[in-house]
């Protein structure tokens, strides 16, 4: 597993397929496939029956995990798309903007 440079809780914009452009919160990764649920994209249709929590069942609308190369983390100062870049800071290991050469 390579290390992702994207984390739970940020926000991103998504720069491919069919939710292009689109931006919102990271709400989960799946380190093992390489994708993340980013919160209003991305969105499916899910059949669901009923059961003790949702007793009418029905269409649920819910989101698709998304894979990680089609999403960029936006900038907090700018509100642009940048990348991300790693480096040793006071003796701890940082994620940075390489736009804005901020810690993230």
């Amino acid at each position: 597993m390579r290390k992702l440079k994207i984390k739970t809780g940020d926000t991103v914009r998504v720069i491919a397929g069919d939710h292009k452009g689109t931006e919102g919160k990271v709400m989960q990764i799946i380190r093992e496939k390489n994708k993340a649920i980013v919160e209003g994209t991305n969105m499916v249709s899910k059949h669901e029956k009923p059961s003790a929590k949702n007793p009418q069942g029905g269409i649920v609308k819910k989101e698709a995990p998304i894979h990680i190369s089609n999403l960029s983390l936006i900038d907090s100062k700018s509100g642009e798309t940048t990348r991300v870049g790693f480096e040793e800071r006071d003796g701890k290991k940082v994620r940075f903007s390489k736009k804005s050469n901020e810690v993230i």
